[in-house]
C-alpha cells in the first residue's frame, strides 16, 4: 500500500474540503499522506547521479535546449532544474521500478479517485495525450531555480507537489511560495513526505521557489511533481 489509511478517512477527506474552502490560493497541506518506508527506498533511487538530466524552460517555450537556451535573456528563463529520466542509460536502468511503480500509481484510480473526493471534480487521463509526462521527480540544486509561474493550462484541475527531503534545514531554502492575497505570499517548507495539493486555477496560486542556500552546494531539493486534468 502506498497510502496512509489514517489520512484518507472520510473525516480527513472532510477536513481537506474546508481547507480549499478556506485558503488562499485553494490549497491543502498533507504530512505524511505516503508509506514513509516506500518513500525511504525512493530517495536512495533518486540519489544515484546516472538518472538525472537537464531541463529548462523559458517564459515562451517550454524544453529549451542549451543552444537556445543561452541566447534567452535571464529574464525570460524561469526554470533550470534536473528531471528524473531512468533510460538515459540502459545499462543503469536496473533498480529503478519501484520508482516507476510509485509514479505509475500516481496516475492510477485508487489516488485520482482520492483526488477526485478531495476536490469535488472528476480526475482522469481520457483526454491526456501522454499522462506519464505529468508526473516525475525533480530536483534542485543551489544553481538551479523555478520563478515565478502559473499552472492553470486549461482543464488542469489539481497540481501535487511532494517533497522527498530528509532532515530539511530550516535555513536551506527551497520553500515553496504561493502569491498568496494582499500581498500576503505563503511559504512551505519542503520536508520529508509532505503534499501539497493545490487548485491552479484559483485566486494566489502562482508560486515560486526560494532559493537554496549556496552554503548548501551538496544538497539537492527533491519533489515530485504530478498535473491532473478533469473529462
Amino acid at each position: 500500500m502506498w497510502l496512509n489509511e489514517e489520512k484518507i478517512s472520510d473525516l480527513a477527506i472532510k477536513h481537506y474540503r474546508a481547507c480549499l474552502l478556506n485558503t488562499c490560493p485553494k490549497h491543502v497541506v498533507i504530512d505524511n499522506l505516503f508509506n514513509a518506508e516506500k518513500l525511504d527506498a525512493i530517495i536512495q533511487l533518486l540519489s544515484q547521479p546516472q538518472h538525472w538530466q537537464t531541463q529548462q524552460h523559458s517564459y515562451s517555450e517550454l524544453y529549451v535546449d542549451p543552444q537556445h537556451w543561452h541566447e534567452v535573456t535571464e529574464q525570460e528563463r524561469f526554470v533550470q532544474r534536473d528531471s528524473w529520466q531512468p533510460d538515459i542509460d540502459d545499462n543503469t536502468k536496473i533498480g529503478t521500478d519501484l520508482a516507476q511503480e510509485f509514479l505509475s500509481f500516481l496516475r492510477g484510480q485508487e489516488f485520482m479517485s482520492l483526488l477526485s473526493k478531495i476536490f469535488n471534480v472528476q480526475t482522469t487521463d481520457i483526454h491526456v495525450a501522454e499522462p506519464s509526462i505529468n508526473t516525475n521527480y525533480f530536483r534542485l540544486g543551489n544553481h538551479d531555480f523555478v520563478s515565478q509561474h502559473a499552472d492553470d493550462s486549461p482543464g488542469r484541475e489539481v497540481c501535487m507537489l511532494l517533497y522527498l527531503n530528509k532532515n530539511w534545514q530550516t535555513n536551506a531554502g527551497g520553500e515553496l511560495v504561493f502569491l498568496g492575497k494582499s500581498d500576503n505570499p505563503l511559504s512551505i517548507s519542503p520536508l520529508f513526505n509532505r503534499c501539497v495539493l493545490f487548485d491552479p486555477s484559483s485566486e494566489g496560486s502562482e508560486h515560486w521557489v526560494a532559493s537554496l542556500n549556496p552554503e548548501n552546494t551538496a544538497q539537492y531539493r527533491y519533489n515530485v511533481t504530478s498535473w491532473y486534468w478533469s473529462e
